[in-house]
């Protein structure tokens, strides 16, 4: 058994790690070749000694000493010695140590940035676990290596090798890789442990003024029991969120940003930008808070004597050269920030401990102002309330301020030095702490102190009032009722602001404590503003504060940011009256704790492997109520402010959201929104189709997405918001599939559809032909019920030019469909409907979305122009021409590409008053139908009119009529036009188009008319042409009635004639729907699978 590994062992870990020696035996291996990462470039190889399978020439090798052959290399501070040199490969001089104890040594080759790893003392590339494969680029902690792609290891060696990209979702925004250079950079960068970081911070932050000026005067209004309670409320609030604030801040690496990185990583950016900003301000005007309430003691303390000009200015001034000093001191770094930081809670400390040893002296000349010492009377006279002027939640909106500030230490989570540990632990901590102090006050001031005196030692008790007296003060031989009932008492727990003083055993360094604790917090406030906001505007969520976003010095203080802070909190400052702006700035604060412990809660249920704490002490329905109960404080508190709080983030969301910053932080809203997605697709699942809720989803044959823009844009305008699409994309060819770059064109296009705001999925597959990549969409594309129920397809318009065998492969897509129970569309343009070919076309997308250096597939099929059936030749066109530097896409387009170009274009456009010419000849199902009436309830189709075209007989014209606008009104459809044809006229000029594709079986040997069938199955048999006489003359009369009542429709729906499989011959139905469709505008031939897609039941 080898010996555990050195360094500590988490107690908590489920996993136990075991070390795995290998065995010394590998000096047999006498073959110095490394089995390289295949990124290096073809070289021959520059050592002799080289030899197999591994080598043939496209390494680059490393010859490792090995004179052991138990794999240990010589020590990083030794010079690597001759042998450790081969070629321009040089050693690294690092060795790394992974953290189980492995020594894991990393040759670095300085040509290829290719990492060699030597794994249980072998030369291979396949590499054992280390922290540094996780990590982002150039992160903070250490350098990020990358471990051997898949293709590295498994990919055939005369391949090429792949570019490597990113692990999904480990891309870094440009904000990301500047800030980790920097921090690459910063050596030597103060970083503070959790006592220094976050423990004093909070302690000084949450002891706020409200500690020595107010909380005597909330024992006096709501008496010891109530005031009490109001402590535990405050701290139930700010417990819950700390324990929230743990759990996220345990979830992954912390960086600079506080509560603002918390919730936007968290909850993603839409949340944590509205929060960033409102946090950063609330934390700037917090600043002018603090200090004008020192600037208020200090006035007071000077008196009426020492007033420069009157009282509010004397407040601007004290205020404006205090918040000058502060600044200073932030702008001074960090560390002078933390030293000053210490010295405040020294004082506040001793200030605390003054006034509990004062409340243990009884001082004789005190007992008139109401200091009596601890008495039970006086305890039992103050348990209960006595409200003055104010009500319970009153008093509570006045206390709660006081207890806020717990995120002062995670507010500098980027100068921590274990913001994992010191965050939880630090800020915790200072919760007991504070609420234990607030909760010591309100129980000793309410047991000493009366809350009323007149402060005249001659109210003395007369003794024959003696026993008529019942107040605690009779006790003491003092009466104050005259004052009481006069209202002119100017000492007690009601009257006088500064009681703790009064009680206190050194009056002044209660003073220098109220001092203490507004600068302190002042201070916080003033280096937590900038430090959100900078990385608020490094992430680049508002385009217009990016320069804020720079930072300055070894420790990247944001001097920018601290003058704008500096800015807004003088501004308030100089309003001076803070009572108005004290319950926003809560609000504030309590809108980021309830979005705390909402990302808490919204992380719990979303259920991701990502969210996984270390921080165990939480529980998701307990952080519920902690966001339930902060939305209710707010409304407490102010119920004014908090509306306007709720439309300022609400305001920021929508703002966001629309912007749609590009960021991708792994956020809970993405793992909810996935695990919604899929509850719900299996949901339905479980349910039956019914008729109402039927949707065409369709899988339409684009190619590219790009190369059919006509039949991308109409089809959408029919399944937006409705139903599903799906771009199917065969790729053919005799080539071997390239999987990855298939993977990678998938994401490309996927996003080329989400930019262009088309709601549909891109599917490509890989297959032998045509037919069998059809056959695979139309089995595997789709998930559940969301599965596509309509091919749609565009018309062969090159039928005729080409091999006869595509036009074969195309028919028995339309045939397979059918098999397939779907239901069929043909879209035909006369101009055509692939732009693939036109330079120019793809330049949005091969600007925006192409990485260099991508090769494109070339496929060996004919690439003629209207190729538009076949879904892989446009990849052929559009791709090779984008590579081509030969065409600049300035050359002016041929006449036909420019008709072609405008035809691709014209369902982008608003259609205006027209027609949508319904052929409904044949009973389908009503797909038909409902086509163009989704059709026409888009804001594109809304103008135009639904024209119903029926057949019939001459005899029944009326009668048919009627029923059809029975049915329609049935079906709730608005139809503007019935009009019914008969198709009983003989026509003979389809002779000529199809004579090239007769078998003419008559005038040759029956064998040899086999034979010819059998190679050529798309051939017209002269007994099938006699057969279908009537069905050829229908379509050519069809197209005559079209021509003569729908020439100036803006769309036809026309019924897609049916062939039976097997009787009729490929190029007999594609002469029907030549013959049919040619000349006409822009016209769907449809077929639905002959299941009732409309119903008139409620």
């Amino acid at each position: 058994m080898p010996s555990k590994p050195p360094g500590p062992t988490p107690s908590q870990s489920r996993f136990q790690v075991d070390l795995v020696a290998e065995a010394a035996g590998a000096a047999d291996d006498k073959t110095p070749s490394s089995d390289a990462s295949a990124a290096a470039p073809e070289a021959p190889s520059s050592d002799p000694a080289v030899s197999g399978e591994e080598a043939k020439g496209r390494f680059r090798v490393v010859n490792f000493a090995d004179p052991t052959g138990e794999g240990s290399v010589a020590s990083p501070e030794a010079a690597p010695t001759e042998g450790m040199q081969n070629g321009d490969t040089v050693m690294s001089e690092t060795s790394l140590h992974s953290s189980t104890g492995g020594q894991h040594h990393y040759h670095y080759d300085t040509h290829t940035n290719t990492y060699y790893l030597r794994t249980f003392g072998h030369n291979t590339i396949d590499a054992v676990p280390n922290i540094d494969f996780y990590r982002q680029t150039a992160a903070p902690l250490g350098e990020k290596l990358t471990r051997p792609t898949l293709s590295e290891l498994h990919d055939e060696l005369d391949k090429e090798p792949f570019e490597d990209g990113f692990a999904n979702g480990d891309e870094l925004t440009p904000a990301e890789e500047a800030a980790a250079k920097e921090a690459a950079e910063s050596k030597g960068v103060v970083k503070f442990g959790w006592i220094k970081g976050v423990l004093v911070r909070c302690m000084l932050n949450i002891w706020g003024v409200m500690l020595f000026i107010r909380m005597s005067w909330i024992v006096g209004q709501a008496g010891i029991a109530l005031a009490c309670v109001i402590v535990a409320m405050a701290t139930v609030v700010t417990t819950i969120t700390g324990l929230s604030t743990s759990a996220i801040a345990t979830n992954g690496f912390v960086k600079g940003g506080g509560a603002y990185y918390l919730i936007s990583r968290s909850l993603g950016p839409e949340f944590g930008g509205s929060i960033g900003l409102i946090f950063a301000f609330a934390n700037a005007v917090a600043v002018a808070m603090y200090v004008v309430g020192f600037a208020e003691t200090v006035v007071e303390l000077l008196g009426i004597d020492a007033v420069m000009t009157d009282e509010i200015n004397d407040i601007r001034i004290i205020g404006t050269i205090t918040i000058i000093i502060l600044l200073g001191i932030s702008v001074a770094g960090m560390e002078w920030e933390a030293k000053a930081q210490i010295f405040l809670l020294v004082v506040l400390i001793t200030a605390i401990f003054n006034y509990f040893i004062g409340s243990f002296i009884p001082v004789k000349s005190k007992e008139a102002k109401g200091f009596m010492g601890y008495d039970a009377s006086i305890m039992w006279e103050n348990i209960g309330p006595d409200f003055r002027g104010e009500t319970f939640f009153s008093v509570f909106a006045i206390f709660f301020p006081a207890a806020t500030g717990i995120l002062a230490g995670a507010n500098i989570s980027g100068d921590l030095a274990d913001p994992q540990m010191a965050i939880p632990k630090g800020t915790l901590l200072a919760i007991l702490i504070t609420g234990i102090v607030y909760l010591g006050v309100a129980v000793s001031t309410g047991s000493c102190i009366l809350r009323d005196a007149s402060g005249n030692v001659n109210d003395t008790i007369s003794s024959q009032f003696m026993a008529n007296c019942s107040t605690a003060a009779c006790k003491f031989g003092y009466d104050f009722s005259t004052c009481k009932n006069e209202d002119t008492c100017r000492y007690g727990l009601h009257r006088d602001f500064q009681v703790m003083s009064l009680v206190s055993g050194f009056g002044p360094i209660i003073t220098a404590g109220i001092f203490s604790a507004t600068l302190s917090s002042a201070l916080a406030s003033l280096v937590s503003a900038p430090k959100v906001f900078q990385a608020l505007c490094k992430d680049n969520i508002y385009p217009g504060l990016q320069m804020f976003a720079k930072g300055y010095g070894k420790n990247n203080e944001p001097l920018r940011g601290y003058i704008l802070t500096f800015g807004i909190a003088l501004a308030f400052i100089l309003i001076a009256e803070l009572n108005t702006i004290a319950p926003i700035i809560s609000n504030f604060f309590l809108a980021s704790y309830a979005l705390i412990n909402f990302s808490v809660f919204h992380a719990s249920l979303a259920n991701s492997p990502g969210w996984r704490p270390s921080f165990k002490y939480y529980n998701m329905w307990v952080s519920l109520a902690g966001a339930i109960l902060c939305c209710g404080v707010m409304f407490v508190i102010n119920w004014a402010a908090a509306l306007l709080t709720n439309v300022i983030v609400m305001a920021l969301y929508i703002y966001v959201s629309h912007k749609k910053p590009d960021v991708n932080w792994g956020s809970s809203t993405q793992a909810l929104t996935y695990h919604q997605a899929l509850t719900h697709t299996l949901h339905l699942s479980g349910v039956e189709d019914h008729v109402k809720n039927f949707r065409p989803q369709c899988l339409v044959m684009t190619g590219y997405p790009n190369s059919r823009p006509a039949l991308l844009d109409l089809v959408h305008s029919f399944t937006k918001n409705v139903g599903l699409m799906i771009c199917g994309h065969i790729r053919t060819g005799y080539r071997r599939p390239n999987f990855k770059e298939l993977a990678t064109d998938q994401a490309r296009y996927q996003r080329w559809l989400l930019k262009n705001e088309t709601k549909a999925f891109y599917t490509p597959v890989f297959a032998e032909d045509l037919k069998q990549g059809s056959q695979y969409l139309l089995q595997a594309a789709g998930l559940g019920r969301l599965k596509p129920n309509t091919l749609v397809l565009g018309f062969k318009n090159d039928w005729r030019d080409g091999d006869m065998m595509n036009v074969e492969t195309y028919i028995s897509m339309i045939h397979d469909a059918f098999d397939f129970q779907f239901g069929a569309v043909i879209l035909r343009l006369k101009e055509g409907l692939d732009v693939s070919h036109i330079q120019g076309q793809d330049e949005s997308l091969s600007s925006q979305e192409k990485p260099s250096g991508m090769k494109d597939v070339i496929v060996s099929i004919d690439t003629s122009k209207d190729s538009d059936a076949d879904s892989s030749k446009p990849s052929s066109k559009a791709t090779s021409l984008q590579n081509s530097p030969a065409r600049s896409p300035t050359v002016p387009l041929n006449v036909s590409d420019q008709r072609l170009l405008e035809a691709s274009q014209q369902f982008q456009k608003k259609q205006g008053k027209g027609t949508v010419d319904v052929w409904w000849l044949f009973d389908d199902g009503g797909l038909t139908l409902l086509i163009p009436y989704l059709l026409t309830n888009k804001k594109r189709w809304k103008e135009c009119k639904i024209r119903v075209f029926i057949g019939g007989k001459i005899n029944r014209i009326d009668h048919d009529r009627r029923a059809m606008a029975t049915l329609l009104s049935k079906f709730r459809i608005d139809f503007s036009d019935i009009t019914l044809h008969t198709l009983n006229i003989l026509h003979n000029s389809f002779e000529e188009m199809i004579e090239p594709y007769r078998l003419k079986e008559d005038d040759m040997e029956q064998e040899a008319a086999e034979r010819l069938k059998n190679s050529e199955p798309w051939r017209i048999t002269d007994n099938e042409l006699e057969l279908y006489r009537t069905k050829t003359h229908r379509q050519i009369r069809l197209n005559e009635l079209l021509k003569e009542h729908s020439s100036t429709a803006n769309l036809i729906v026309i019924s897609l004639p049916l062939a039976r499989k097997g009787a009729v011959s490929s190029a007999l139905y594609m002469a029907w729907l030549e013959a049919l469709s040619k000349d006409l505008p822009p016209i769907l031939l449809v077929r639905g699978n002959h299941q009732s897609v409309l119903t008139f039941y409620s």
